[in-house]
């Protein structure tokens, strides 16, 4: 439903069936495929065929102003709220709409959740609780919020696919040994958590950066990274390196 795509149709539904004319309504990229354009184009619509492409299309379009208009609402409701909002988009992997989704699935008083803890437990996005014979096992998530679940975790995504942010750098850290849906679940707890002391202490988010893991675990990644190079056949010394002296 691009704008090539959504012009074309428009001109079957008039009648029009000359595959020529109507690939030259093609724009953009889909240009540089005029030649397939025109075969994909070439052949016979029968006027029933003509009738229901036209009642799908106004159906489509219907929807789009519904939508809109849904949209104008919820704008308009959501003013009073607009730093609650301005802050949950500080965080990566945020916007609008599901910052928007955030403040009308939690609401703005933090004070119904004693904790975070709480809150990940009422939202179904912490771990479940399996263990048996003393011994845990990996647990499911409950069920909580789908609406809000789906948008924390769409905005997990978004956020692993960031390469100078925490969260991006802790998506990467979690996919590579447990996959991606448990990794984007993780990542959408975190968000959560962070959504909370933001609308709790009415603050913006602050960036720990994509090192933050090495600098926490700078002394056990040392010694790993030195094991593996004198497994390879090499002696290793580390020296810290010199800290630049600052200029008078």
């Amino acid at each position: 439903m691009g704008v090539s795509g959504r012009a074309i149709l428009a001109q079957i539904v008039d009648g029009n069936s000359d595959p020529q004319a109507m690939a030259e309504l093609a724009k953009g990229r889909l240009r540089l495929k005029l030649s397939q354009l025109q075969q994909a184009l070439a052949g016979r619509v029968q006027p029933q065929q003509r009738f229901m492409l036209a009642q799908m299309l106004a159906h489509i379009d219907f929807l789009d102003e519904a939508l809109q208009q849904c949209s104008a609402e919820i704008e308009v409701r959501m003013h009073p709220f607009e730093q609650d909002l301005e802050r949950l988009c500080t965080i990566p992997g945020i916007k609008r709409k599901t910052a928007q989704l955030l403040r009308a699935e939690i609401g703005a008083d933090m004070s119904r959740f004693p904790t975070h803890k709480h809150l990940a437990s009422w939202a179904g996005l912490c771990p479940g609780n399996h263990e048996s014979a003393g011994k845990p096992y990996s647990g499911k998530t409950r069920k909580g919020s789908c609406w809000l679940r789906a948008g924390l975790v769409e905005a997990a995504k978004a956020a692993g696919r960031t390469r100078t942010t925490y969260l991006g750098t802790h998506y990467r850290r979690l996919v590579a040994r447990q996959g991606s849906k448990k990794a984007s679940v993780a990542v959408a707890h975190t968000i959560l958590v962070i959504a909370y002391h933001l609308l709790k202490h009415k603050t913006t988010y602050q960036e720990l950066a994509a090192n933050y893991f090495d600098q926490q675990d700078k002394e056990r990644i040392s010694r790993r990274l030195t094991k593996r190079l004198e497994q390879l056949g090499y002696q290793v010394s580390l020296e810290p390196q010199p800290t630049p002296s600052t200029p008078a």
